[in-house]
């Protein structure tokens, strides 16, 4: 099921034209591809995440291509960035709306019913559609990005998520003053010069 929603949405749209044939939408993804790079979340707070990212390990293996986060049914569902509409409508037994952003990015939200159509222009906080029930167990959205058509984290995207920073699990030595450490021994290797 995942498969044909993949296949829907990356390929149609609500009126069967795909995107360049909207009329000026490639040039308006042009025009908004100057706008802000961080993205607002899709919910009002609080921001949950009820099921996280796991990338699939081939494109068609198991995996949760993007996050779902609890919600109210009813409540304002908001693009996340400016883009286009690329598709509005029903995939299999749910409702789902995809936005087409500069940089090869297209977000998908589900299951959220929606009065816009393929082509229609929406900048960042725009409300998109109304939040329904779906199967999380609970009210939750699930919100989905792909880049150039492989999925990724929308965590990378929204604001107010501090990016990661790799720390040394140990002390490194350090060098007499004015003297640079080998990286090696700076890493904690040992270092092996060829035989003569």
């Amino acid at each position: 099921m995942l498969v044909a929603l993949t296949f829907l949405i990356g390929t149609a749209t609500a009126t069967g034209a795909t995107l360049s044939d909207a009329a000026g939408s490639s040039d308006t993804l042009t025009a908004i591809a100057s706008g802000s790079t961080t993205w607002v979340w899709p919910l009002d707070p609080p921001h949950t995440v009820a099921r996280p990212f796991i990338a699939p390990a081939t494109p068609y293996a198991s995996g949760h291509r993007g996050i779902d986060l609890h919600g109210a049914v009813g409540s304002a569902v908001y693009a996340p960035a400016d883009g286009v509409v690329h598709f509005s409508g029903v995939v299999v037994d749910r409702p789902v709306i995809s936005i087409r952003h500069p940089g090869g990015l297209v977000s998908s939200f589900e299951p959220v019913t929606s009065e816009l159509v393929a082509g229609t222009v929406v900048h960042r906080g725009d409300t998109i559609g109304a939040l329904q029930s779906g199967d999380c167990g609970a009210p939750c959205l699930h919100f989905g990005v792909r880049l150039h058509g492989e999925y990724v984290s929308p965590l990378r995207y929204l604001v107010g998520i501090p990016r990661s920073v790799l720390l040394p699990t140990r002390p490194l030595s350090q060098p007499a003053p004015g003297q640079r450490a080998p990286l090696a021994s700076a890493l904690g290797h040992q270092t092996f010069r060829p035989r003569s």
